[in-house]
């Protein structure tokens, strides 16, 4: 086994990382990261100066096997909502304006990633 291989936890969190980074470089304010609640998870909250945004993050070394956010399933949006709607309850932010984006990373370690960012993803 080869032991510099990274496990999928620890490339989720990089690409989170790449992801936020993006997102302050943009001028986005980071609110949260790998917000939970029950089993559901949102990767980034974020605030673009409209509204408050949550990112699900999704990365793949590479395309040969279909994109990143191809990977994101019914499930998965439902989870999102769910999370995201605990995050506003318990800030009391119930109402405000929100949107559900998703950016996806693509690259390994020996290339520049290819970040993609879908706005208004899913509702």
């Amino acid at each position: 086994m080869n032991r510099t291989n990274k496990s999928t936890r620890q490339k989720g969190t990089e690409a989170e990382k790449i992801a936020a980074a993006y997102l302050e470089s943009k001028g986005w304010l980071i609110l949260d990261q790998n917000y939970f609640f029950q089993r559901a998870e949102v990767d980034i909250v974020a605030y673009d100066q409209e509204c408050i945004v949550f990112v699900e993050v999704r990365s793949k070394t590479s395309t040969n096997y279909g994109y990143p956010e191809d990977t994101i399933g019914p499930n998965k949006e439902k989870n999102i909502y769910k999370a995201a709607e605990a995050w506003m309850y318990e800030r009391k932010m119930e109402g405000a304006l929100a949107r559900f984006d998703v950016i996806t990373i693509t690259g390994g370690e020996k290339q520049a990633p290819d970040i993609q960012h879908f706005e208004d993803a899913f509702r």
